[in-house]
């Protein structure tokens, strides 16, 4: 049973911007994957919603002349899966997009849900990080665009003001043109589960060495991470398996895992290094490097 007082359901983005600024307290839904489970165990406060269903052009995905890539806030995953722009210019988001949940979930899971959720276990998270995206957030007092490594403030919590819509995710052509990426999740199932480590890399690779590399972690640090140093370390490295290795063990350092249920800090640790190292090998083959050796 669902105790829902107020349920509003614009048909724009200027009504919503309208509606959340004469009542900032309303919690937005779009997908409801989330949002809903609270409202059935009586989250305090999640009893008056304002649906975002009906504004249609927040569905929307897009390539910009500039080579921008526009992703709708309230995109489904099914749908960033299949997008032909995705899977042309972001294919490591799509890998990402369809390992999160399973088909039901993605047909109504959105990816401006996933990221406002503030989850470190988002299965989105950790390949944004990577490609360096940006947040179009939206209120009655105008447009703020930030990096999405500035909107996660803690586990479960963003930075989204009073009154304001996260609209769009941003990716600039400088963050995706000519590189490989990779989105590896471990779970402990196949399918259809949270994830325990999801690791995300993005790169370039220039006679044989590394241009660029961009590693994203997710369920290592109570938000989702990057890893500066073994970023730092690959750049004019050859891409080889004894180079990778090294990367791997570096991206341990940016963490700051914990032992939970579902693993311990040290495996969660060993999780890092190994992954990270596939990760990484995989994105500089796609990237156009040859097989490391």
């Amino acid at each position: 049973m669902f105790n829902i007082s107020v349920l509003q359901e614009p048909e724009s983005l200027e009504a919503a911007v309208e509606m959340l600024r004469a009542d900032p307290g309303l919690r937005i839904i779009a997908g409801g994957t989330d949002v809903l489970i609270r409202v059935q165990h009586g989250g305090e406060g999640w009893s008056q919603l304002l649906s975002l269903r009906n504004v249609k052009e927040l569905e929307a995905i897009s390539l910009r002349a500039d080579g921008t890539i526009v992703i709708g806030a309230t995109a489904p995953f099914a749908r960033i899966f299949e997008d032909p722009i995705i899977r042309e210019h972001l294919p490591s988001l799509a890998e990402a997009a369809v390992s999160m949940g399973g088909p039901q979930i993605r047909n109504v899971a959105t990816i401006g849900g996933n990221i406002c959720n503030g989850a470190v276990s988002g299965d989105s998270a950790s390949t944004l990080f990577a490609l360096d995206a940006l947040l179009r957030l939206e209120s009655a007092e105008g447009e703020r665009i930030i990096p999405i490594h500035e909107f996660y403030a803690g586990p479960g919590k963003v930075h989204l003001r009073p009154g304001e819509l996260l609209t769009a995710i941003l990716v600039p052509r400088s963050s995706y043109q000519g590189t490989g990426g990779h989105y590896i999740k471990f779970a402990m199932r196949k399918a259809m589960d949270i994830a325990t480590l999801g690791v995300s890399v993005i790169c370039r690779v220039k006679d044989g060495a590394f241009e660029d590399l961009r590693i994203g972690l997710g369920v290592a640090a109570p938000v989702p991470i990057r890893c500066a140093e073994a970023e730092a370390y690959a750049i004019g490295r050859p891409v080889t398996v004894e180079c990778c290795r090294e990367i791997g063990k570096l991206a341990v350092k940016a963490t700051k895992a914990r032992t939970s249920w579902r693993a311990s800090k040290d495996y969660r640790e060993h999780l890092v290094e190994v992954l990270t190292e596939r990760a990484v090998l995989e994105s500089a083959q796609r990237a156009g490097g040859r097989h490391a050796e």
